[in-house]
This record gives structure tokens, sequence and C-alpha cells, in this order.
């Protein structure tokens, strides 16, 4: 994305593609500070790549929503629980 911060510091206070991706569940929650969702907002209204991905988020958020329990199968619970035990502690 051309949003990205550049190494002279062009574009300082902006969020980047990776901030937003870092950023997007606090975004979706409505947690995030008036200020950095006005950075965060400003960001989208000129990046369609990151526009896409949160619409793809949102629609995996809905779509996973719907889902029960039983629905899923234990080696796909296994997997799911595999792959998110340790995603919080990881830098």
């Amino acid at each position: 994305c051309a949003r990205e911060l550049s190494p002279t510091g062009e574009g300082a206070g902006h969020v980047t593609c990776i901030e937003l991706v870092e950023l997007i569940t606090d975004y979706l929650e409505g947690s995030m500070p008036a200020d950095e969702r006005a950075r965060f907002d400003e960001h989208l209204s000129g990046c369609e790549g990151c526009t896409t991905y949160l619409e793809q988020f949102r629609i995996t958020i809905r779509l996973t929503g719907m889902l029960t329990e039983e629905q899923i199968g234990a080696d796909t619970r296994a997997a799911l629980l595999d792959a998110f035990r340790d995603w919080r502690a990881t830098p």
C-alpha cells in the first residue's frame, strides 16, 4: 500500500497498513480511542486493500458467528485452538 510510512518519516501520524491489521479488532469492537479511530478511518478512505481486508474480516465474523460448537468437527476445533493458543503472547 502506498500509505506506508517512508524512511524519512513522511506520513508520520498516519496509520500504516501493518498497523491497521494489528488494530482491526479494536476498531471493530469500538474500543479504539476517537483520535486513533479517526486516523484509522482516514487510512481506510485512501487504501482499497485495507478496505477490502476490513470487509473480509466483517464477513468472516458474521459467518463464523452463525456456527454452533456442534457444527465444528473435533479436528477443526483442535486445529483452531492450536493456532490461536499463543496468539496474544506472540510479539
